[in-house]
């Protein structure tokens, strides 16, 4: 909980440095690329995780796997390695991506399907979704086969569930009903 907390502080302060710079956006591409990369590398998150490895290799091992960030990026990792904290760094960068997108107005729809959506249906969900928000939507595709076909949305806090996986449980649910 305190590391979530301190996350967040630390994603504040960078999201209001980088944005008094004009660089907020750029900012936000660095730590979209360090969040994924950190979650996405199994090797990565365990050496950053790690109390043994001194904070020394952590930084010199970070500034040059994330070479081609914004200078501000670097700063942040240079502080971490100050602080000792690198082991919040992939939440720091996912709460800097959250600051970023409540800060211009920006919701992100989670659309589960059974198959990767095609630019084609993206574009129509995406089309949809606009009609029920006023705020700019990005949409993030998650594949689950379990859900069989339709989709899953998700906004915030609201839910549809179109999935044929989930019309099954109803249908399951209705003839359990009757024949109780």
């Amino acid at each position: 909980m305190a590391s979530t907390k301190a996350a967040i502080r630390y994603a504040k302060a960078i999201l209001d440095l980088s944005n008094s710079k004009g660089i907020s956006e750029s900012v936000n591409n660095d730590m979209k690329l360090i969040a994924s990369t950190i979650n996405g590398n199994l090797e990565l998150n365990t050496f950053i995780q790690n109390p043994t490895i001194k904070v020394e290799v952590k930084e010199s091992a970070l500034l040059e796997v994330f070479a081609t960030v914004d200078n501000v990026t670097k700063g942040l990792l240079h502080l971490l390695f100050e602080n000792k904290r690198f082991e919040i760094l992939g939440a720091i960068a996912v709460k800097y991506s959250e600051l970023f997108d409540i800060m211009n107005n920006v919701e992100v729809a989670k659309v589960t399907t059974a198959i990767a959506m095609d630019a084609a249906l993206e574009a129509k969900v995406l089309a949809k979704i606009a009609t029920l928000s006023d705020k700019k939507i990005t949409i993030e595709n998650i594949v689950d086969p379990a859900i069989i076909g339709g989709f899953i949305l998700r906004i915030g806090d609201q839910q549809y569930n179109a999935s044929v996986a989930n019309r099954l449980q109803v249908l399951k649910r209705e003839l359990r009903i009757k024949e109780g």
